[in-house]
């Protein structure tokens, strides 16, 4: 079994939850409420800002320079694609430039984004690539498995076939083959911190289905002043 096949393993049951998760399946279905997507956009845009950096970080950990250089061209592709269709989905769900600039992100997105830079400031290559592997995957997947699915909703239709693209595709198994020959040259106790990163991040693309889907706040902003 490859290393990135017992990761998978590992962690089954989130993935199923994520796959499965009402706000995956209203994208599926057309039924999301759009105001809930907008949530999600804003949120993502904020992730993937911070997400092309730390490819850039993993592209200075690497000591092979043709890793170096895929990690470098990936960080601008990956973020100048989902940008590009974020920023169409912005201007189709009337996000002004007002809303973006005062915009501040939820718990998860907030917390998601820092276990990334920790990877990236403490890690190994390997554990940093751990870290951002799920992201990929799972949006692969969800592409896969939905890639029928007729939205009356175009940007559901368009956000789903994005994923189920082949260059999305193509990028994720890449990703996937590197995880798995970093893990082939790792010592038992390295594999131990790349597969606790993948994990912990795993989790964090749940938490940011339900962070959106419910609309997650700091708790200060639910809660009335204390005199």
């Amino acid at each position: 079994m490859r290393f990135t096949e017992e990761l998978r393993e590992a962690t089954k049951h989130s993935w199923g939850l994520s796959l499965n998760h009402p706000f995956v399946r209203g994208i599926a279905n057309g039924d999301l409420p759009l105001e809930t997507f907008k949530n999600y956009i804003m949120q993502d845009i904020y992730y993937l800002k911070h997400y092309g950096k730390v490819h850039a970080f993993a592209a200075a950990h690497a000591d092979d320079f043709h890793i170096s250089a895929s990690l470098s061209e990936k960080a601008k592709m990956t973020a100048e694609a989902e940008l590009t269709v974020h920023k169409e989905h912005a201007d189709l769900l009337n996000i002004t430039e007002e809303e973006m600039e005062t915009f501040q992100p939820a718990p998860t997105a907030y917390a998601y984004t820092s276990h990334l830079y920790r990877a990236s400031l403490s890690g190994s290559l390997g554990q940093i690539v751990a870290a951002m592997l799920p992201c990929y995957w799972l949006y692969a997947d969800i592409g896969l498995k939905y890639q029928d699915a007729k939205p009356e909703e175009k940007i559901y239709a368009n956000w789903i076939q994005m994923y189920a693209s082949d260059w999305f595709q193509n990028s994720t198994q890449e990703m996937i083959d590197l995880l798995d020959s970093l893990a082939d040259q790792a010592s038992d106790a390295e594999k131990e911190k790349i597969k606790e990163q993948f994990v912990i991040a795993k989790e964090y693309e749940l938490a940011f289905w339900e962070m959106s889907y419910t609309f997650e706040t700091w708790l200060s902003k639910k809660t009335e002043s204390v005199k």
